[in-house]
């Protein structure tokens, strides 16, 4: 998986995030982990924007943990704190990526809320 950095300009958060883009790394997510840093993420990304295809479970988890829903142009469409071992969760709106983040992250994002995604070759 590839390292990044995301960040809210609106809160002026920065998470450490890792991406998640093949079957087994967005299947794996962050199952079987015993906790995160409050400061760490995990981003699933799939090709086009859907419901189906953005949905997680909290099967195997062993905390819960804030999710995001973000569009093609990294904008929080939905969000919610996921409860370990809820069979499933899906954003209300269609989604390209779902950004997992540690719990307590939930008070410093919004619907609507703009990201800028930080890789090695630039800002997206």
């Amino acid at each position: 998986m590839k390292s990044a950095r995301i960040t809210n300009p609106r809160t002026n958060t920065t998470i450490n995030i890792q991406i998640a883009d093949t079957f087994f790394s967005k299947f794996r997510g962050l199952m079987f982990r015993k906790e995160i840093p409050a400061n760490y993420g995990l981003i699933l990304s799939e090709r086009s924007e859907s419901i189906l295809n953005t949905s997680i479970h909290m099967l195997f988890m062993q905390f819960n943990i804030t999710a995001l829903w973000l569009d093609q142009n990294m904008t929080v469409v939905d969000k919610c704190v996921a409860k370990k071992w809820h069979l499933a969760y899906a954003s209300h709106k269609p989604a390209m990526h779902v950004l997992e983040l540690h719990e307590n992250q939930d008070t410093n994002f919004s619907i609507g809320d703009s990201l800028h995604l930080h890789t090695a070759t630039g800002t997206v």
